[in-house]
């Protein structure tokens, strides 16, 4: 069955403890463009857990991190799925908010990052996402593999 009866919702205007999530117990976090962008690949991910839509244009980092650590704190998840286009500057600092939640709460179910790439879906560790934070480590890299 398509859990899509819960309709287009965006993180900040959902409870945090709402009805579907409880039931369902599976979250995806996309960023806000995906759906319209990429309608196949949004059905795709979206089936089976709750879709919750994130702008980090229009939205401060620090308010989608706290809504999601109250998400974790009062819903016991068994996954969050993150998924946002690559190479877009305000997308990237969805997966940055996550991964800071899963710093600060102790309960934090397991994360799966994904961006979209020239169509295809691209799983991400979490040590890619930490690393696209540092500019400094991010630039040896570069010097080492383009030598």
């Amino acid at each position: 069955m398509r859990e899509d009866w819960l309709g287009y919702r965006d993180l900040l205007s959902y409870n945090a403890a709402g009805r579907a999530l409880r039931k369902v117990r599976r979250l995806l976090l996309y960023g806000a463009c995906v759906r319209d962008e990429y309608p196949e690949i949004y059905a795709e991910y979206s089936t089976g857990r709750v879709p919750l839509a994130v702008c980090l244009e229009r939205e401060h980092f620090n308010m989608v991190s706290l809504k999601l650590a109250s998400i974790v704190a009062r819903v016991r998840l068994e996954e969050v799925v993150v998924l946002t286009v690559d190479g877009s500057p305000h997308c990237v600092q969805l997966h940055h908010a996550v991964e800071e939640v899963a710093k600060v709460v102790a309960s934090m179910p397991p994360v799966k990052h994904l961006v979209i790439e020239e169509g295809k879906v691209i799983e991400v560790s979490p040590k890619a996402v930490k690393v696209a934070r540092y500019l400094s480590r991010v630039e040896k890299m570069l010097k080492r593999y383009t030598a």
